[in-house]
C-alpha cells in the first residue's frame, strides 16, 4: 500500500469519525429537543410528549451540517414579573407584586409560537399583567388582601392557563406576593387606623374607669354597712356585758357588803396608784386609805375620830 492510499484512508475515517459525531447528539430527562431542517421541525425529543414524532430521551443522530438541534427545558419555570400598579373595585391605588411558574408542555407548539424562552417569558407577562389587573379591578381592597386572596389567585391562573395554551405552555401556578396600597396611602391607612385604635383605647379606658368607680362606691356602702352593723352588734354587746356585770355586781353587793367595798377598793387602789406621771395629793387619814390602816375598812378618818370621841377611863 502506497503511502498516498494510506494518507487517503486515513483522511477518509477522519472525514467518517467527525460526520458520526456530529450527527450524534443526547438528549437528557429534564430536557426536549427538536431537530431543525432548514427551519422545519424533524423530531421531538420529548418524555411524554404525546406526538406521533416523539421520541424517547437518550442517543439520537441526525443529518450533519444539515440537521440543527434545539433544546428546551422541561421542567417548571419561574417566571418573575414586574410591580404593577392596579385600581381596584373600591377604587383603592393597590401596587401589585406577583411570579409565575410555567413548563413547557407542548415544544413543538411552543417553538412555532415563542421559539425561546426569552419571547416565551415576554408574552407570559404580558398575558398575566393583563388578567392580574383584570381580576383584581374587579375586586374590592378587602377582598383581595384578606377575604378572598386564595380564591382570586386560582381564577388568575385558570385564565392564565387557559391563554397560555396556545403556546404550548402550561400555568402551574400564579401567586400574588405581595399586595399593598402605596406608601402615601399607607402612611394615612396607618395613621387612620392609629387614631380608630386610640379612640378605642380612649373609650375603653373611661368604660374600665366608670366601672371601677362603681365597684368602689358598692365596696365603700358595703364596708360602711359592714361597720355599721358592726358597731351595733358591738353597742348591744357591750350593753348586754355591762347589765350582766352590774347584776353580778349588785347580786355580790346584796351578799357581801364587806367584801363588795373592799374589792372596790382594791381595783381603785390598782387604777389609782399605777406608775405615771399623775401625781394625787391626800392626806393619810383620807377615806380612800381606809383599808391600808384597817383590814376591816374602818380606818382612815373615822379611825382618827374614834378614839377622841372615846370618855377616858379612869
Amino acid at each position: 500500500m502506497t503511502a498516498t492510499l494510506r494518507t487517503g484512508l486515513i483522511a477518509l475515517a477522519a472525514v467518517v469519525a467527525v460526520a458520526l459525531v456530529a450527527s450524534m447528539f443526547v438528549v437528557q430527562q429534564t430536557q426536549t429537543a427538536l431537530v431543525l431542517r432548514f427551519g422545519a421541525v424533524q423530531q421531538v425529543v420529548s418524555p411524554g410528549a404525546g406526538l406521533p414524532s416523539g421520541l424517547a430521551p437518550g442517543l439520537h443522530f441526525k443529518v450533519p451540517l444539515i440537521d440543527n438541534v434545539v433544546y428546551f427545558d422541561r421542567r417548571v419555570l419561574d417566571l418573575d414579573l414586574p410591580v404593577q400598579e392596579v385600581i381596584a373595585a373600591d377604587q383603592k391605588r393597590l401596587i401589585v407584586d406577583a411570579y409565575a411558574r410555567y413548563r413547557i408542555l407542548d415544544p413543538l407548539r411552543f417553538y412555532q409560537a415563542v421559539a425561546t424562552i426569552p419571547a416565551a417569558n415576554n408574552r407570559l407577562g404580558s398575558i398575566i399583567n393583563s388578567t392580574v389587573r383584570s381580576v383584581l379591578g374587579d375586586s374590592t381592597f378587602e377582598a383581595v388582601v384578606r377575604s378572598e386572596r386564595q380564591a382570586l389567585m386560582k381564577k388568575i391562573s385558570d385564565e392564565v392557563n387557559s391563554a397560555a395554551r396556545g403556546i404550548g405552555v402550561e400555568i402551574v401556578d400564579v401567586r400574588l406576593r405581595r399586595v399593598d396600597l402605596p406608601e402615601q396611602n399607607s402612611q394615612a391607612v396607618f395613621q387612620r387606623m392609629q387614631t380608630e385604635r386610640q379612640r378605642e383605647a380612649t373609650d375603653l379606658r373611661a368604660q374600665g374607669s366608670q366601672a371601677a368607680q362603681g365597684i368602689r362606691a358598692r365596696a365603700d356602702r358595703d364596708v360602711a354597712v359592714i361597720v355599721a352593723n358592726a358597731q351595733r352588734r358591738a353597742e348591744e354587746l357591750r350593753g348586754t356585758g355591762d347589765a350582766e356585770r352590774n347584776r353580778i355586781l349588785a347580786e355580790a353587793y346584796g351578799r357581801d357588803t364587806n367584801f363588795f367595798a373592799f374589792y372596790r377598793s382594791m381595783q381603785a387602789y390598782e387604777a389609782g396608784l399605777r406608775s405615771g406621771e399623775t401625781r394625787m395629793v391626800l392626806s393619810p387619814n383620807s377615806e380612800f386609805f381606809r383599808f391600808f390602816n384597817d383590814p376591816n375598812g374602818r380606818g382612815g378618818a373615822n379611825a382618827a375620830q374614834a378614839p377622841a370621841s372615846q370618855p377616858a377611863r379612869p
